[in-house]
């Protein structure tokens, strides 16, 4: 390591800092500068590297403290830094406030007395216009808890008259801006939770990038490493709470000051090299400075009177622009013309650990140290007034006299002194302990856990073991953790949390905030006034059940509407039914769901960036469906379904129809056959029952789709990538829709040539060609069993027979009324072939016909319960309808076969002719009913066409066009 390498790209503390802080800084800082140069001779072994970083840290620890505007640095979610907030706030009382946050969030901070925290400021940006549009969408989040100093600075300039907020950070427009990141983009570096399973509270922020004030972690791996293994502890959290926090909450303005710019300097002397995250950093300091000085330039503040709250590492700045009196020229780029939504999401603890890589349960114990250090100084800290959870708001008082800073000159050394003082070995706090331990063991006996009152005395003695094991002075709550895990749970949890989630909940728990109704957008508060009539607190967490009878109040249907929409666009579990459905044509009198709108409010709040009501957000996200690049045919008649079901009238869905006879005619695959099949299906069920006439777009579409499918048939049925199903669900739509075709003047003759062009060589298609020839009448249903007996009595087809079968079952979607045939073909296997044939290929056939054709077996049951003997013992004189001899004479229909002597087939007829009686009587006809077994003298089936002529003469005008 080098003293260059260590310094920033090509710059070293000496050309970083003004010739006068050095020289000023050589009597404020002198004995810590000798006491460092004699540790840097004696560990390395004389004057070198290791003595210009550490000198290099105490310039950078003068520089900024003696600098006109006074830099107040903190660490993100610090119970220290916010206490010594609150009291240098009380002490100073300024007048301009500068903090670290993304200007663009300005105007929202005031919406936080509305919420209860912890909740996060979001820029949200769906329609990216700049950037790669795989990033989209674009999330920023900066989270924010009462034990952070930058919630103190701001309840104080918004609480404070005649005290102004400036946030003078980059804009979230800039925050990716600078990502120089192509391809696919991670937001942020996450550490794996420690262990367990994470909690889904965690996943509130989703896939934002965080800005956080003061990120204090070490960039350098082996420096974070040492430190761990020297600190005796985990992770780097732990080691903060310990080396960091503790002795900072009893520490005077001047010594925090002074140990977080030596922490913040440490940090960035040993930051690897990393170009890219160097030069954002270095930008991000260039740009506060320069929207600072252009703020004291615009209004004439002077920098004794403000206060500029930054992260300790960027405090430590050496870059040309830092100070009121920064030289630097830096040119800030326009913003994109990306358009960004603000609001504010609910957030949590845990997703805030999950996000900034902290330990579990870290910001929990920061906010049970808040509370403690509170209690302990008796500071009174800053709140918004109104703020959910807190005391009723007092009236405001006149803004005290701003007290005069100390002189940059009469800047003293609080750091030799705290650097060399040993730890304090506080007496232990055996009251709380003792209270902590009794507690886990109640929690613990409530979750299952067989844990008793020697538990908790265990737990007592093993955090004192481990805190002196570990050389502290006193058991953390991370040691109390470590010996409650120990002592309690021992070798499985028996209920849905283990101990390490019990002491988390017991130090605070998973504090989950909460967006309050006058700080949510219009859609959001749309959907509350919508939802009022079920009279549920939609906005608590958890499950709540709403019960909907339409019958008895019409009103509640308004409420149904809105919940299938909001099932539409919400994640799952937002708005889930127990009972009722919505389907084309058919709409429930009675539902039950299950709500967890306030679980989801992130969810909810990001729909109203999208529009100002749901159903303008649904239109936007099916136009976005039917008309991205990715479109396909079935995707569009879903959209038009969607529009049906949840927006009603017909402007949008004929809009979405005319779009998907677009997309048809651009396919060239026929990947989407079977989807196209069922939404057509259904929609043509639809129109024809709730509308007068079919909408022109439908007739369109199956006038289209018919020529689209008979081109690409021929091609299907041997294209590798095109599987049995597909080809099926295209012969379906041909077939189904062949009526309607050919009354819109398409040619039959164009699907025969289709199928007469087909040559499949595979055992499945060849049975789905046979098929389409049967419903052809190319091909009759007796040269179709003939086949079929030839496949079963060839040996060398055999073993392929369950993959005709396979092909046969597709055959039904097209030609559903092969269904006996298939089951003939099954029984015709399972009755000739020897158990040696049959039994090696039953597995294949079995999963063949689960696999490719689960959803058609139901109609061969139906088929095979028509056929079979309803009772065993009746089986074995019953004989198969196909090996019965056909009646002589009878129509040579498969099905017309005589079950015994002549004239069996009209036995009911002549049992019961009160029927047919009534049927002529009302047709007008008049005759006598002859013998069952003497047949028509004449053909009396031609006695209506001689009485009603007119009938005849015109079919006869209509076929010859005379």
């Amino acid at each position: 390591m080098t003293g260059s390498s260590t310094n920033g790209p090509g710059r070293t503390p000496s050309t970083q800092a003004p010739a006068s802080a050095n020289s000023s800084g050589q009597a404020s800082f002198a004995a810590l500068r000798e006491q460092l140069h004699e540790a840097a001779t004696s560990f390395a072994d004389g004057p070198g590297a290791l003595e210009g970083i550490l000198l290099g840290m105490v310039d950078d620890v003068d520089r900024a403290v003696r600098e006109p505007l006074e830099i107040f640095p903190v660490c993100h979610h610090s119970p220290a830094s916010a206490l010594a907030m609150a009291r240098r706030l009380r002490e100073k009382q300024p007048k301009v406030v500068y903090l670290e946050l993304c200007e663009d969030m300005a105007p929202l901070l005031d919406e936080l007395r509305n919420c209860r925290l912890p909740v996060a400021v979001q820029a949200f940006a769906s329609d990216v216009d700049g950037f790669p549009a795989e990033w989209a969408p674009l999330s920023v989040v900066a989270p924010i808890t009462e034990a952070s100093a930058e919630y103190q600075a701001i309840a104080y300039a918004l609480d404070t008259p005649g005290v102004e907020l400036v946030l003078v950070d980059r804009s979230s427009d800039h925050v990716f801006q600078w990502d120089s990141r192509h391809g696919e983009r991670t937001p942020q570096e996450q550490s794996p939770p420690a262990d367990g399973v994470p909690e889904p509270e965690a996943a509130l922020h989703g896939e934002a990038v965080g800005v956080e004030i003061g990120d204090l972690r070490p960039r350098f791996a082996e420096l974070e490493e040492h430190l761990l293994r020297h600190g005796k502890v985990r992770h780097w959290s732990e080691w903060w709470h310990q080396y960091v926090e503790v002795p900072l909450g009893d520490s005077d303005h001047d010594a925090y000051r002074q140990v977080m710019f030596l922490v913040g300097s440490l940090f960035r002397r040993l930051a690897p090299g990393d170009g890219d995250r160097v030069r954002v950093d270095e930008d991000r300091e260039r740009y506060m400075w320069t929207r600072i000085r252009e703020h004291l330039a615009a209004g004439g503040a002077a920098p004794e009177d403000c206060l500029y709250v930054c992260g300790a590492f960027h405090a430590a700045s050496r870059v040309e622009e830092f100070g009121v009196a920064g030289s630097g020229p830096f040119t800030i780029s326009p913003r994109s013309a990306t358009t960004w939504q603000h609001g504010l999401i609910p957030s949590s603890h845990a997703a805030i650990e999950a996000q900034f890589g902290l330990a579990p349960g870290s910001v929990s114990i920061a906010a049970t140290q808040w509370a403690k250090n509170l209690k302990r100084t008796r500071v009174q800290p800053y709140r918004l007034a109104g703020q959910d959870g807190g005391k009723k708001p007092r009236a405001t008082k006149k803004a005290a006299p701003a007290v005069a800073a100390p002189p940059p000159e009469a800047a003293e050394d609080r750091l030799s002194g705290f650097l060399r003082r040993p730890p304090v070995l506080d007496t232990l706090d055996e009251a709380e302990l003792l209270g902590w331990s009794v507690d886990i063991v109640r929690a613990a006996r409530r979750s299952g856990y067989l844990a008793s009152t020697a538990d908790a005395i265990a737990v007592f003695e093993t955090s004192i073991l481990l805190a002196g094991m570990r050389d502290r002075a006193k058991p953390t709550p991370y040691d109390f953790q470590d010996a409650a895990i120990t002592c309690i749970e021992k070798d499985a949890v028996p209920g849905r949390r283990d101990v390490r989630r019990l002491v988390e909940i017991m130090m605070g728990g998973d504090r989950i905030g909460r967006v309050g109704y006058d700080a949510l957008p219009p859609l959001a508060r749309d959907v509350h006034d919508r939802l009022a009539p079920l009279e549920l607190k939609l906005q608590q967490r958890g499950v709540q059940r709403a019960l909907l009878d339409m019958n008895s109040r019409p009103e509640l249907g308004a409420c149904s509407d809105v919940l299938w929409m909001l099932r539409r666009l919400m994640p799952h579990g937002a708005a889930r039914p127990i009972m009722g459905e919505r389907k084309l044509g058919e709409r429930s009198i009675q539902e039950s769901w299950d709500l967890a709108l306030g679980t989801h409010q992130r969810a909810l709040i990001e729909l109203g960036y999208e529009g100002v009501s749901i159903e303008q957000v649904l239109e936007q996200r099916l136009r976005r469906d039917a008309y991205g690049p990715r479109a396909t045919t079935a995707g569009v008649l879903a959209a038009v379904e969607d529009a049906t079901l949840y927006l009603g009238g017909r402007r949008l869905a004929d809009e979405l129809g005319a779009r998907a006879l677009e997309v048809l005619a651009a396919e060239r695959t026929v990947d989407g056959a079977p989807e196209v099949l069922r939404r057509v299906r259904g929609l043509l069920a639809y129109y024809r029952t709730a509308e007068p006439v079919l909408p022109p777009w439908v007739e369109s579409f199956v006038k289209a789709g018919y020529a689209h499918y008979c081109t690409l048939l021929p091609t299907a049925f041997t294209d590798e990538d095109a599987t049995v199903g597909q080809v099926a669900a295209m012969l379906g739509f041909l077939f189904s829709m062949e009526s309607l075709a050919l009354s819109l003047g398409c040619d039959r003759a164009q699907l025969e040539l289709a199928v007469a062009q087909s040559r499949p060589t595979d055992p499945e298609r060849t049975a789905l060609l046979w098929a389409a020839q049967v419903q052809l009448g190319a091909l009759s249903r007796a040269e179709l069993r003939e086949r079929c007996g030839e496949l079963l009595a060839n040996p060398m087809v055999v073993p392929a027979y369950p993959r005709y079968l396979s092909g046969f079952v597709h055959a039904l979607v097209p030609v559903p009324g092969l269904a006996d045939v298939v089951v003939e073909a099954v029984s015709n296997a399972f009755g000739r072939l020897p158990d040696p044939v049959l039994l090696p290929w039953l597995p294949s056939l079995i999963t063949t016909l689960r696999a490719g054709a689960a959803d058609l077996a139901p109609l061969l049951i139906r088929e095979a319960g028509r056929v079979f003997p309803a009772r065993l013992a009746a089986l074995d004189a019953w004989v198969p309808p196909w090996r019965e001899a056909p009646e002589e004479g009878a129509p040579g229909g498969d099905r017309m076969r005589a079950a015994g002597g002549g004239g069996r087939g009209a036995a009911l007829l002549f049992a019961h002719p009160g029927t047919l009686d009534a049927v002529a009587e009302l047709l007008g006809c008049d005759g006598a009913w002859a013998a069952a077994d003497e047949g028509p003298a004449d053909p009396a089936g031609a006695v209506l066409t001689a009485r009603h002529p007119n009938t005849a003469i015109a079919w006869e005008s209509l076929l010859t066009g005379s």
